[in-house]
């Protein structure tokens, strides 16, 4: 059973930060930069919560604020599920699923490890089944 700790191993773990006083329009340009959805919040390296473009959507354009005035700590969103690297891909799957969400930032001793998206846990599904695939193929064969 693959666990969060693979997935962070195999996508290197680590992750984009800003500094909770950064303009939207600023952490945007970033999230664009580096072609990525979601960006960790944190104030003096301290992790705060994360920014994702759905916050953007939903706090800053829908609400007719200013991405150049507004800061990420003003639509960053705090409460989402910690996880540690031990999880397992189901678990982090489930917990996706039934918070709507498709982020979840990893802990390790209260310390943020990494961040896992919905688009590395089914890849890595993905994979898991393609390898079943061909070990039954193998056994088969054999």
């Amino acid at each position: 059973m693959n666990k969060a700790s693979d997935i962070l191993a195999s996508n290197g773990g680590g992750a984009l930060t800003i500094d909770a006083e950064t303009s939207v329009l600023d952490a945007l340009r970033l999230m664009d930069d580096k072609n990525i959805g979601s960006v960790i919040v944190t104030e003096n390296g301290d992790y705060l919560g994360l920014l994702t473009e759905r916050d953007y959507a939903r706090k800053v354009i829908l609400k007719g604020k200013s991405s150049d005035e507004t800061t990420v700590r003003e639509i960053m969103t705090t409460d989402l599920p910690h996880i540690i690297p031990d999880n397992s891909v189901e678990t982090c799957m489930h917990i996706m699923s039934e918070n709507n969400i498709r982020y979840l930032p990893v802990f390790r001793n209260d310390k943020l490890c990494g961040i896992i998206s919905i688009n590395d846990l089914v890849t890595e599904t993905i994979l898991t089944h393609l390898e079943t695939i061909e070990h039954l193929k193998s056994y088969i064969h054999s």
